[in-house]
């Protein structure tokens, strides 16, 4: 018998409807969509009707879409792209303290080559001040980046409201949106953003496939160089068949968002109580109402995450942090958040996702209050 599957932030299972929609492009539509010819055409076109679903689900215009090989790589040409574009203008670029590593090795690197780079921090819930965002703004500041969703605790950023402020002092946005896009409402214009990323497979589609969102009249220095694919913005021919999937998963996504939305939300809740009602010595991390409806991130008290998760191989979720035998190595979301180290090193991320039953969450819950009592047992 197959592990039970929670971790749905980590990668997402294909959808069969994607599966089905991507048959005729392993089968006959294997054209180049450069061809000036029938197979070329049609490649063509179906990449351009991908465009416009992905362009429904975040509301924008198609021509504001350009597919990259994922989430990582659109948050490279996202931050080093405009970085580089606007040197001109300015040398300092603000993030958090608990971005994902595609952010923050970025801004990293940029660092290296004469960028200034300010980590803000953030709540013991994962929320970023909006005054010390404020203050963080200089002169010299063209960009700031922020994760719509954290990917750990599913804690959501106030986007909009940094928007308005980064744009207030001319500075351009981009947000980090791999988690989010499909499990909440994530509208372009709403946010008001300049950039978003997207990651297919956290959409039910395949890996290796993303999006960036750039909005009309933002100028970046392409990472790609080579022929004018995608509007001369990213070089290399496109994936039709990971574009096509892609396009039906954003399709789906928007269709059911709803549904979708209130089954995770009733998993990840039934997940908790049933763990709560039966342990003492739980910790919820994350913001409790700003939180994405999947994500049930939990510490166990002087219990270590690893020995949890092997103690259940029966579950697929993920440890927020290694322990080893002096030391407890905690990721950069927990240690920005300070969770307690008794705590820190229990740290169990819970996703659930559309295909997640209510027989598979009562099986994993008793499966870790057992597991969770008798490392707790021998503390």
């Amino acid at each position: 018998m197959k592990p039970i599957y929670l971790d749905y932030n980590a990668t997402t299972p294909i959808d069969p409807e994607v599966v089905e929609a991507m048959r005729p492009f392993l089968d006959d539509n294997w054209g180049n969509p450069s061809s000036s010819h029938f197979y070329g055409h049609s490649a063509k076109a179906a990449i351009e009707k991908a465009r416009g679903q992905v362009a429904e689900l975040i509301n924008c215009s198609p021509d504001e879409i350009v597919f990259t090989s994922g989430g990582s790589e659109a948050n490279n040409y996202a931050i080093k792209g405009f970085a580089l574009a606007n040197r001109c203008r300015g040398d300092h670029i603000i993030t958090t303290q608990f971005e994902h590593p595609a952010v923050i090795e970025v801004c990293r690197f940029l660092e290296k080559n004469g960028f200034r780079v300010t980590c803000l921090p953030v709540s013991e819930q994962g929320l970023v001040d909006l005054n010390a965002y404020k203050t963080a703004i200089t002169e010299k500041t063209i960009l700031t980046t922020i994760m719509h969703a954290n990917n750990e605790v599913g804690t959501i950023q106030p986007i909009k409201e940094m928007v308005k402020i980064a744009h207030s002092k001319d500075v351009a946005f981009h947000t980090d949106a791999a988690q989010s896009t499909g499990k909440i409402p994530v509208d372009s214009r709403e946010l008001g953003v300049d950039l978003l990323s997207i990651a297919g497979h956290k959409l039910y589609t395949h890996k290796g496939i993303g999006v960036l969102f750039i909005r009309h009249g933002i100028q970046l220095e392409k990472l790609i160089h080579g022929a004018s694919h995608e509007k001369n913005r990213r070089a290399g021919t496109e994936n039709t068949l990971q574009i096509v999937g892609l396009g039906k998963a954003c399709e789906i996504a928007r269709r059911d968002l709803e549904k979708n939305r209130n089954h995770s939300q009733k998993m990840r809740e039934l997940l908790f109580e049933r763990i709560k009602n039966c342990l003492q010595n739980v910790r919820r991390n994350g913001h409790p109402i700003h939180c994405l409806p999947n994500t049930l991130s939990l510490s166990f008290k002087h219990c270590e995450a690893t020995a949890i998760l092997n103690a259940v191989p029966e579950i697929a979720a993920s440890a927020g942090a290694a322990c080893h035998s002096t030391t407890v190595k905690l990721s950069a979301t927990l240690k920005a958040m300070h969770v307690p180290l008794d705590y820190a090193g229990g740290t169990i991320r819970f996703s659930v996702g559309k295909f997640t039953t209510e027989t598979q969450i009562k099986r994993a819950a008793d499966l870790i209050v057992k597991a969770v009592q008798r490392c707790q047992k021998i503390q």
